[in-house]
């Protein structure tokens, strides 16, 4: 009879033992959240004595942050902030600048070619509040007057 008891109590306790592993780990059917990390990347174009600079902060799809300033030798400069996505190997995105005391949103589009991202140029419309878009992106034109070439992040 003891004999019965005592390998009752071990049966006992080797189901608790399992239910307590299998409570704790997560099933083989769940999925786990993996974060995707964001990376940097830095552009740079200088033509003649114009400097064109952009930093991208990227997320999957998305253009979480990045910076733009366009240096132009002898005219006003501009400097902003970019937000937007990436579809392919296009980038669209809203920069967000100031230029000549006025603060202005204008859609910005570049097209990845390798290391590099060639901004593209077409007709455009004003909404009059601030913001111009192209009339039809499917229209643009990315003929390499602006190639930003990828460069080291400063830190």
């Amino acid at each position: 009879m003891k004999k019965v008891i005592v390998l009752g109590v071990v049966f006992m306790s080797v189901l608790i033992s399992c239910k307590k592993e299998k409570e704790g780990a997560p099933a083989a059917s769940e999925k786990i959240a993996v974060e995707e990390p964001v990376s940097e990347e830095c552009y740079s174009a200088i033509i003649k004595k114009d400097t064109i600079s952009m930093t991208l902060d990227i997320k999957g799809d998305q253009l979480t942050s990045g910076k733009l300033s366009y240096n132009f030798y002898e005219k006003d400069k501009s400097f902003g902030t970019l937000v937007g996505k990436i579809k392919g190997d296009t980038l669209f995105a809203d920069y967000a600048f100031m230029s000549e005391g006025l603060a202005t949103i204008r859609q910005v589009v570049f097209l990845k070619k390798g290391n590099t991202y060639v901004e593209g140029f077409g007709d455009v419309v004003d909404d009059n509040k601030g913001k111009v878009t192209f009339k039809d992106t499917k229209q643009l034109k990315f003929d390499g007057n602006i190639v930003l070439s990828k460069v080291d992040c400063k830190m």
